[in-house]
């Protein structure tokens, strides 16, 4: 066999590598890239169906064992606009405060649930609802509170400075809906008032 022969073998082996390693380089870019979409979103995952929420989802998540999941994308202002009313909308997505002794829910004593009225997240259970005499619903905590743990609820607490003090804001976890404001003069052992605008809730009676 001629030396030409096994130069030309030769160069057919080396091309061959070459090709494979391009691929090999391509496919471990492409790996690259795909991991990096899933890790970012990965921080993002909401957990939909339970009290606690998760964070607002934004789009595509990593979900259970690596899976690829959706959730609800944040509505826009003209969104909720169509899905509340002037009221609710005012309130809930403008932090606005309906006037006191005005809402539905200040008197009501049956037992059931209070959902968020924009995504219907349980808020707060009619077990912990009193009379505070302020012209607002008031509860002592939010639903599945454990001891002084609000992990499991579907209530978030963010600084509130618009009226040039500190306070503390309510809001819901599901769907950032401006629920009111919590204040350290209520009952019980936590001494907690959850003050809540009853056009932000929306209540569900127990079956019996």
């Amino acid at each position: 066999m001629g030396a030409g022969t096994e130069t030309g073998r030769d160069g057919q082996r080396a091309e061959g590598r070459g090709r494979s390693g391009a691929g090999a380089g391509v496919m471990a870019r492409l790996l690259w890239l795909l991991r990096g979409l899933t890790l970012g979103a990965a921080p993002r995952r909401a957990v939909r169906g339970r009290a606690g929420g998760g964070e607002p989802c934004t789009g595509p998540v990593l979900g259970e064992a690596g899976s690829l999941a959706t959730c609800e994308l944040p509505l826009a202002k003209s969104e909720w606009q169509k899905k509340l009313t002037p009221e609710q909308f005012y309130v809930t997505r403008e932090k606005g405060t309906e006037p006191p002794f005005s809402g539905i829910y200040l008197n009501n004593k049956e037992a059931g649930m209070y959902h968020c009225v924009c995504c219907d997240s349980p808020l707060f259970s009619s077990e912990k609802k009193y009379c505070s005499g302020t012209g607002w619903p008031s509860f002592s905590e939010a639903h599945g509170t454990s001891g002084s743990d609000e992990s499991h609820t579907g209530i978030l607490r963010r600084l509130d400075t618009s009226l040039g003090s500190a306070r503390t804001e309510v809001v819901c976890k599901q769907c950032e809906a401006h629920l009111g404001h919590v204040f350290p003069d209520g009952p019980g052992p936590n001494g907690q008032r959850f003050c809540i605008n009853s056009v932000a809730l929306k209540f569900k009676p127990r079956k019996h």
